[in-house]
């Protein structure tokens, strides 16, 4: 498919120096970025006009013209869509556009700082993770692909791979420039806060 990288973030890459669950683990001792931090680590990375990116192993993220393009996932074995702009006018996705051998999931967010995307932030990653275990290929998008979409990526990355904030986010940016809006940082600070807490 053209305009498509493929290229893998391979998950041992964003473990590296984590040989076990230690306080000296450097991931539990780090200090937390604050949101202008975390803005200025967004701006910094090179800008993708790629239409998808293989973000994650069989995990690609992009934006409604890869989403449309039904022959072009055919090509690349996706079988589940996770639109994050779900019942959008620019977006078409569901169950009857994709046939049934894609496994569909529709998330109806608005790309505003003011929306709760975090409701969304669990059933998205058990969807993505169940679709991998399952030897699927996982097309995550929303309208351009930098914010909607690239949150609940970022959700993914930090509940199932247990990845900090600043670790998924440069993750995904090996692959592909993304820009969640500011209210969905706050939403993955108050994510990455609540995680931890759990440990």
């Amino acid at each position: 498919m053209s305009g498509v990288s493929a290229v893998k973030c391979k998950p041992e890459d964003s473990r590296k120096g984590r040989e076990d669950d230690t306080e000296g683990d450097p991931l539990t001792t780090e200090v937390k970025p604050s949101l202008e931090e975390l803005v200025e680590v967004l701006h910094a990375a090179p800008r993708s006009c790629r239409h998808g990116d293989e973000v994650w192993p069989n995990l690609y993220l992009g934006d409604m013209f890869m989403s449309h393009d039904k022959y072009g996932l055919w090509m690349l074995g996706i079988s589940h869509v996770l639109n994050a702009s779900h019942g959008k006018l620019c977006c078409k996705g569901s169950d009857d556009f994709y046939g049934t051998t894609v496994k569909y999931y529709g998330v109806p967010a608005n790309d505003l700082p003011t929306f709760d995307l975090s409701p969304f932030f669990y059933p998205a990653a058990d969807f993505i993770g169940q679709a991998l275990i399952s030897g699927g290929r996982v097309l995550v998008h929303c309208a351009v692909g930098v914010s909607r979409s690239a949150t609940l990526v970022l959700a993914y990355l930090m509940i199932h791979h247990h990845l900090s904030l600043t670790s998924a986010i440069q993750c995904v940016q090996q692959k592909r420039w993304i820009f969640p809006n500011r209210g969905f940082l706050r939403l993955l600070m108050t994510l990455e806060r609540n995680l931890k807490s759990q440990d």
